[in-house]
């Protein structure tokens, strides 16, 4: 059994819309929802109540943004040339 806590906004139309991923695929779940109004001193989002999810439904944290950066600059070490073989390959190009 998950557990989440989320919040939303119901439109003039009075239709609550809810999207949160979820690991279960593929499979029937019972779903139980509570609405509670919030105060408007509540509405202010606070940085720990918003989650965000990356494109595999996993929520994104400051470390795993982090890490997702240092790969990126890492493979970007790996496959980045040199100035002196992108020259040459021009030069190359221009032979044929």
């Amino acid at each position: 059994m998950e557990t989440k806590k989320l919040r939303s906004h119901i439109g003039t139309d009075g239709i609550l819309h809810i999207q949160t991923p979820t690991d279960y695929k593929d499979t029937s779940v019972e779903v139980v929802v509570v609405v509670q109004p919030l105060d408007k001193t509540d509405l202010a989002p606070c940085d720990d109540t918003i989650l965000q999810y990356n494109a595999w439904g996993k929520p994104t944290t400051k470390k795993s943004i982090q890490e997702a950066i240092a790969k990126m600059q890492q493979l970007r070490r790996e496959v980045a040339l040199d100035k002196t073989s992108i020259r040459e390959m021009l030069e190359e190009g221009r032979r044929f």
